[in-house]
């Protein structure tokens, strides 16, 4: 008699609560928003990540814009954007996206981009350029800049945040023990540093960390004890959403009522602004923060 094999049930995959909902993306200051990102060929993370405020944030005439082209040198297993090896490196870069935030009216504008592990200064003079373009030509805003792993390069480092803005932003991402398997190619102890001589630089420092990645509560606490031993000032929680099946699976859906506690713990422990919830990102209401007091 042969013996057939036994077959497994499916996984059955939790499905998302109700406060993860989103609503879809309309209205006539989105699809201005489309346009101007459209004419003037710019990247956003909005897209690019699949961030799940897209709706909300293009709607109120606002977007974090991702410079630098839209393929990363880094294989993060939580990240929608592409890997593979960057053909782009547009030195007009700067001025069209300083162009985009003055025909937007942005008043607080958020900027980041891909690593560029490949260029000898990771890209920190287009960095220094969209800046210095972006106050030139829109002298009230302010801005934000979300900068990737310098990998040690401190010099790359200063060159990026020397330009005038007002936040300077590196995320953490998620706590030391997962470094290897959601950050493969960065360091924790690296990124802590970057923050510290960020904020050594005179700068107001910002980070971000995702939850639901199979931390545990003193895991979050320990990181947020080291960022603000680092320097930091402002945090950003959020749930962490699986962009496709190739990335790391959700390992739970953090209530509402936890990332509140994480907001006071972090508060008690000294951070000065703490932005928490399921639907919370980096640049989510990223002009709260720009005045956060330095001391």
């Amino acid at each position: 008699m042969i013996e057939l094999p036994t077959i497994q049930p499916p996984t059955v995959r939790e499905r998302k609560p109700d406060w993860l909902r989103v609503k879809l993306p309309v209205g006539p200051e989105y699809a201005k928003v489309r346009r101007l990102v459209d004419e003037h060929r710019l990247h956003t993370i909005c897209e690019s990540g699949n961030c799940p405020n897209m709706g909300e944030c293009w709607g109120a005439g606002t977007a974090t814009f991702m410079i630098l082209g839209n393929i990363c040198t880094r294989s993060c297993t939580f990240c929608a954007v592409a890997t593979g090896r960057p053909t782009e490196y547009d030195t007009d870069e700067p001025r069209r996206v300083a162009e985009a935030i003055k025909l937007m009216g942005v008043k607080h504008a958020v900027i980041t981009s891909v690593n560029r592990d490949e260029l000898k200064d990771r890209g920190a003079e287009i960095w220094y350029q969209t800046v210095v373009w972006t106050k030139k030509l829109n002298p009230q805003t302010t801005i934000e800049t979300l900068i990737p792993d310098t990998k040690g390069n401190w010099d790359a480092l200063y060159r990026m945040i020397e330009g005038g803005q007002e936040v300077v932003s590196h995320n953490m991402e998620t706590v030391e023990r997962l470094y290897r398997k959601v950050r493969p190619q960065a360091k924790y102890e690296r990124s802590l540093e970057q923050i510290r001589r960020i904020r050594e630089a005179g700068k107001r420092t910002k980070s971000g960390i995702m939850l639901g990645l199979g931390e545990t509560k003193d895991e979050v606490l320990k990181a947020m004890d080291d960022l603000v031993a680092n320097g930091l000032l402002i945090l950003t929680l959020g749930q962490y959403l699986q962009p496709t099946k190739m990335h790391l699976e959700v390992a739970e859906y953090i209530h509402p009522d936890t990332f509140e506690m994480y907001k006071e713990e972090g508060l008690k422990r000294g951070l000065k602004y703490v932005e928490a919830g399921p639907l919370v990102r980096s640049s989510y209401h990223a002009e709260r923060h720009v005045n956060v007091p330095l001391d």
